[in-house]
């Protein structure tokens, strides 16, 4: 499996691009902008991209969807409890950035606790993991672990935002990340890269 990054967006999100190495298809977790330069260079690697998988519904995560639907002819999944997140992104982008954007309404698939989706002979599975929002969704793909606003290095999701909860948000942490293996590398919403077991031994907030 190839594993590319691009920080993206007003508050530079992690967007991953996961690609199957055999059969070239592709996914993208989470999509946080949409600029020309960055869909070209995905068209150029020869991929052909399947799905929008979303951690979820904060306007930083999700603010280039509409235009990758379009361009690519794909659905984006998101947990259906963090609707009330994507409805209220003009709101959200304008109090952080000043900026106006329309509503976002290109999210209508919906992706629960346990679901597995496939590019090639690569299976993605997601685990849901509230606290930060409601609807936050991890992803587990072979040894990697896409964790979105759940869970960073030395640190958790801020859960200060409507429909964030601290104790959801350890529990999730606790009693389903934890008891992944350790050596699972975790690739977070923002920053860089961690482990189970670093965050484990080191993360002092938990």
């Amino acid at each position: 499996m190839i594993l590319k990054t691009y920080v993206e967006g007003p508050i530079d999100a992690n967007n991953y691009l996961l690609i199957d190495e055999d059969s070239k298809e592709a996914v993208l977790i989470d999509c946080s902008a949409a600029r020309p330069e960055l869909i070209e260079e995905i068209k150029n690697l020869g991929v052909k991209l399947k799905y929008i998988l979303l951690t979820h519904g904060h306007f930083d995560h999700i603010l280039g969807v509409e235009k990758f639907k379009e361009v690519f002819g794909i659905d984006a999944y998101v947990s259906e409890d963090d609707i009330p997140q994507v409805k209220a992104t003009p709101d959200m982008i304008q109090m952080f950035t000043g900026l106006k954007v329309p509503q976002i309404t290109g999210i209508d698939k919906f992706v629960k606790d346990g679901d597995e989706f496939t590019i090639g002979n690569t299976k993605i599975k997601a685990l849901t993991t509230p606290g930060h929002t409601e609807g936050g969704m991890c992803y587990l793909v072979e040894d990697k672990l896409f964790s979105g606003d759940t869970l960073f290095q030395r640190s958790v999701g801020r859960t200060d935002f409507p429909g964030g909860s601290f104790e959801k948000l350890s529990k999730s942490i606790k009693e389903k990340l934890f008891l992944l293996p350790e050596d699972i590398e975790v690739y977070p919403g923002h920053g860089p890269k961690t482990s189970i077991g670093f965050e484990k031994k080191y993360n002092e907030i938990l």
